[in-house]
């Protein structure tokens, strides 16, 4: 079977494009190693660029091609979507030109590095903090920035990932029938998180862990923990009467009331 002629030309280039790359790659002529790898950068042969720079950064430490050469190093990494290397990279790259008119975008692609690198909320939460941290430290830094909404919005997106794994383990608790570990987790976060999207629920938990732990008390306890919760109902109420929990918090507080006043109305001896 006869290969049309395109095809013919385009494995010719091919392999004549693959032969030329193992030989630049293979001998120490570190000039024309810079040209072809800068070269490749440029159009998006990262993979086959990266395994150039690895031989290219040590030889030009110091030297003036250094800074482009660091830069973009980092920046293939970022682009090939190895995020620890490309941050680790980047932090290396503003250390060592403070002054390069790249400094901006190498921070914040430093920080945004930490921030892809983030787990789902229910793993180590090791790099959302980190990831805070460099992204914090970018918006304090470069206040003016085009890339402070982008930071800032980085941020907050972090920040719910951990409010909501704070909040998962109050939850758990509650699962588990821990109710007073529950109330105090409860409590912790609303304390700790102000403006969290799971305020609401929050409060809803706190008030269904201390009614659950009333109610499942010994009879010398129980009278002392409805008032409890009739409090934290109470608090619930004040901020979320008509939220869509409110209705199941009313009937928990209803059964609070009714066991309450038997309680209260008996004669002291």
């Amino acid at each position: 079977m006869r290969l049309p002629l395109f095809l013919i030309l385009c494995l010719t280039i091919l392999l004549s494009s693959c032969s030329e790359y193992q030989e630049v790659l293979r001998k120490d002529d570190m000039s024309k190693k810079y040209v072809y790898a800068d070269s490749l950068y440029r159009i998006g042969k990262y993979k086959k660029g990266l395994k150039m720079m690895e031989q290219l950064v040590p030889a030009y430490r110091g030297k003036p091609q250094g800074e482009k050469l660091m830069y973009m190093y980092a920046n293939t990494y970022y682009n090939l979507e190895d995020y620890y290397l490309a941050g680790y990279q980047f932090e290396r790259f503003t250390q060592a030109y403070p002054m390069s008119d790249s400094i901006e975008t190498a921070s914040f692609k430093s920080a945004k590095s930490f921030y892809q690198l983030s787990p789902r909320y229910s793993l180590d939460q090791k790099d959302t903090y980190k990831g805070l941290e460099k992204l914090q430290e970018f918006i304090n830094e470069y206040p003016n920035s085009e890339k402070r909404a982008e930071a800032n919005t980085l941020v907050a997106e972090l920040r719910t990932k951990l409010e909501k794994k704070e909040f998962e383990v109050a939850k758990q608790y509650l699962r588990v029938e821990d109710y007073k570990a529950a109330i105090e987790a409860f409590d912790n976060f609303i304390t700790d998180n102000p403006g969290s999207i799971y305020r609401k629920d929050a409060f809803f938990g706190r008030f269904v862990s201390a009614y659950k732990l009333a109610i499942n008390s010994i009879p010398v306890l129980v009278q002392e923990r409805l008032r409890d919760a009739k409090g934290h109902y109470n608090n619930f109420i004040k901020y979320y009467k008509d939220s869509d929990v409110a209705p199941q918090a009313l009937e928990y507080y209803q059964d609070i009331e009714s066991k309450l006043i038997p309680l209260e109305t008996e004669p002291t001896i």
